[in-house]
C-alpha cells in the first residue's frame, strides 16, 4: 500500500505523523512525503519516509497514485496553511481515490464543530491505529 503524508509549512505535523506509521508500516508497503516546501519535504524524510517530493506539480501527479493521504486537514482547503496549499492541490488531494486521514488542526478561516479538545499526540496516534487497520483490510 503506498500512503502519502501531506504537509506544508515546517512539516512538524507531517514528521510526526511519518515517525508514527513507520512503526506500523509493513515491508512491502511505501511512505511517500510530499511537502508545500523543501523545509516540510526534508522534515519529513528525515523522520523516515522512503521518498519525498516537494511543490504543487509535485503533489498534484504523486496524490492520485496514493492509497492513503495523511495530513492536516488543511491540505483539502483552497489557500490554508499560510497560503502554501494552492486551488489545485486542494483539488487534487480531495477528488483523488484514496482515502483521506486528516488531522483536525485549526485554520483561522475554517471551524470544526463537534470535535473534543485533544492532545496533539493522542489524535496522532489514532491516525497510527487507523493506517494500521487500514494495512490490516486492505493488504
Amino acid at each position: 500500500m503506498k500512503i502519502a503524508v501531506i504537509d506544508g509549512m515546517g512539516g512538524g505535523i507531517g514528521a510526526q505523523v511519518v515517525a508514527r506509521l513507520k512503526q506500523v508500516l509493513r515491508a512491502e508497503d511505501s511512505l511517500v512525503a510530499l511537502g508545500t516546501n523543501a523545509i516540510a519535504t526534508g522534515g519529513m524524510v528525515k523522520a523516515g519516509a522512503q521518498i519525498g517530493a516537494t511543490g504543487e506539480n509535485a503533489i498534484i501527479v504523486s496524490a492520485p497514485t496514493a492509497d492513503v493521504i495523511v495530513g492536516p486537514v488543511g491540505i483539502i482547503i483552497p489557500n490554508s496553511l499560510l497560503g502554501e496549499i494552492t486551488p489545485g492541490i486542494a483539488t487534487a488531494i480531495a477528488s483523488c481515490k484514496a482515502v483521506k486521514i486528516l488531522v483536525p488542526i485549526a485554520q483561522p478561516h475554517v471551524e470544526l464543530i463537534g470535535l473534543e479538545a485533544r492532545p496533539l499526540s493522542a489524535v496522532l496516534d489514532d491516525v497510527a491505529a487507523r493506517v494500521s487497520g487500514l494495512l490490516m483490510v486492505g493488504g
